[in-house]
């Protein structure tokens, strides 16, 4: 049995200091990641520090957008509307928590080849979520 993906209402992001770079390429229908100068691997959630060496030389570096899924659950109760989350591992190397959207929630599977899209929030800030590829 089917269970489509629907639009819901969400929230706006809540921005720490220095993540208004990405939420700008996020409107500009970008994905950015962040590599560190120092020790060369690359990161998600952006921060100011790299995770892996502590290093303050972090660039931002556009990604294909393309992943697949790392893992996921279809959460069928407590919302208005059944919706899956889980992770994808960016073709660049980092695994990022998202949603899964635009598809049938049923057909979702581990492995599977996904492309970001980018959803409009309460406020219309533009939050990166995936869809299969």
């Amino acid at each position: 049995m089917a269970t489509p993906a629907q639009d819901r209402k969400l929230r706006d992001p809540s921005l720490n200091p220095g993540d208004q770079p990405y939420f700008d390429a996020c409107a500009e229908g970008k994905l950015l990641i962040k590599k560190c100068g120092d020790c060369g691997k690359v990161h998600h959630y952006p921060r100011a520090l790299c995770p892996h060496c502590f290093s303050g030389k972090v660039d931002w570096l556009q990604t294909k957008g393309t992943g697949v899924i790392y893992t996921y659950s279809v959460t069928r109760r407590g919302g208005p509307v059944p919706y899956a989350i889980g992770y994808v591992t960016l073709d660049e190397g980092p695994k990022m928590m998202t949603n899964f959207v635009d598809c049938d929630l049923d057909a979702l599977k581990i492995g599977q080849k996904v492309k970001v899209v980018f959803k409009k929030t309460e406020n219309g800030s533009s939050v990166p979520m995936f869809t299969p590829a």
